[in-house]
């Protein structure tokens, strides 16, 4: 029976980091991950990022707990200082989305680095390794039965950190929590969170919460299957931020300019959960074409899609929109109507719904078309906690001896998103704080 003073359940951005700075502070540490290797969703990632100041992170998230979302602004400058303390480089400061700021670094890098110093410090890192139940003494979470390729361990510990990485990979949990639809949506993350860490909670006594919070993923192109991880960044249309979406009702439905990750949730809720997107000429030469981040590989979002077999189409006019091809389900005369009076309206200033960040109109021939659909990385429903990575149970009292980081946890994000990353190593340095002050 092994006695630690924090088991680690997962081995994503959120759990490593948590055992990396529990290690260095001379913590007894093991990390159990049910994968073949450590990493998780983030080796598919290469940026840390959130909202510049409370006040932006208030605008864009207001839904999400107070506490919790300015804690991700006040120690995210702390988290990229510990990046850079384990010898991994992080880049100067750049602008992420509309209103964001953070830093590129290799992620593979890091988890790795992680990984390694964790076993130098004289830590486990088991992968391949199922949690079956946490164990609990007199309602504390005393640590975790699991099941490695050798056998079962009882591991024994004063906190145990669950760092899962969401549900979205189980189809149960994303139509209860996400969507009715939710199910149907393309996985754009690892396959391996598929909710362990909220089953885990949840017997444990915590409380889950978020309900309606929403997800964060991308638009993809319809019918489009991702062949391998580098498609998470490949057929993402961050683009449509500059374009016009349509549902199958042939109408607009939100601003599409607030950001093609909220456009994303909107679309889960409308028909079908699938819609038009229709650039002009001047969208795919600034946007289409271009890098979404400074640095960042520049792909022809429309040349991709378009190649992998995905429903696209070019009109040099749009009375050309006519010809969509009737299986798709779409109006096209109403399409090319509707853009028509978009741009008259966008003269006028009465644009409904309103383009607050980019006005423009879709004027210039010809206007390129794609079908999409809406991917998950990682839902915003999850297990509470406070700002000391604590679960809490229905009450909000926190659950004796167990911590929450990353994307399991609920509560932070609300239809709104600053930073999947920063939230996981923020909450993961933050677990080991808790940890080692008890």
């Amino acid at each position: 029976m092994d006695q630690l003073d924090l088991l680690v359940i997962g081995a994503g951005m959120a759990g490593l980091t948590a055992a990396t700075k529990a290690a260095r502070d001379g913590l007894r540490v093991t990390v159990v991950e049910i994968g073949e290797d450590v990493g998780g969703s983030a080796r598919f990632a290469g940026y840390a990022w959130t909202a510049p100041t409370r006040e932006v992170m208030d605008e864009v998230n207001p839904g999400g707990g107070e506490a919790l979302r300015h804690k991700i602004v006040d120690d995210f400058a702390a988290g990229i200082d510990f990046i850079r303390s384990v010898g991994v480089e992080a880049m100067p400061a750049q602008r992420i989305l509309s209103f964001g700021q953070g830093h590129g670094f290799d992620t593979n890098q890091y988890v790795d680095t992680c990984r390694k110093l964790v076993t130098e410090a004289g830590g486990e890192v088991l992968v391949r390794t199922r949690t079956e139940e946490l164990l609990l003494t007199d309602g504390r979470v005393v640590g975790a039965r699991v099941t490695t390729p050798e056998g079962e361990r009882e591991l024994r510990a004063r906190w145990t950190l669950l760092a899962t990485g969401g549900f979205q990979a189980d189809a149960d949990l994303v139509r209860e929590h996400v969507g009715a639809l939710g199910d149907r949506m393309q996985l754009r993350s690892n396959p391996h969170s598929a909710g362990a860490g909220h089953r885990l909670a949840t017997a444990a006594g915590a409380a889950t919460g978020g309900e309606n919070a929403g997800f964060y993923g991308h638009l993809v192109p319809s019918g489009v299957p991702f062949a391998d991880p580098s498609d998470f960044v490949d057929l993402s249309l961050y683009y449509s931020e500059h374009a016009l979406l349509f549902n199958l009702d042939n109408e607009r439905f939100t601003d599409e300019t607030l950001g093609d990750h909220l456009t994303t949730m909107e679309l889960l809720d409308q028909p079908e959960a699938r819609g038009l997107l229709v650039a002009d000429a001047r969208v795919h030469r600034d946007w289409i074409v271009a890098s979404y981040v400074e640095g960042a590989v520049a792909l022809d979002k429309y040349a991709v899609a378009n190649r992998r077999g995905g429903r696209v189409g070019m009109a040099e006019s749009l009375d050309e929109l006519e010809y969509l091809p009737e299986e798709w389900g779409y109006d096209g005369a109403k399409i090319a109507a509707a853009i028509e009076q978009y741009n008259a309206d966008t003269k006028a200033g009465t644009v409904t719904p309103g383009r607050e960040l980019d006005p423009a109109p879709l004027d210039e021939g010809p206007w390129y078309v794609i079908e999409c659909e809406p991917a998950i990385t990682f839902p915003f429903h999850g297990v509470l906690i406070d700002t000391a990575a604590r679960a809490l149970s229905a009450d909000g009292t926190p659950v004796p001896g167990l911590l929450c980081a990353g994307s399991d946890s609920g509560g932070v994000y609300h239809r709104g998103y600053a930073g999947g990353l920063a939230n996981a190593l923020v909450y993961g340095l933050t677990a080991a704080a808790t940890a080692a002050g008890d």
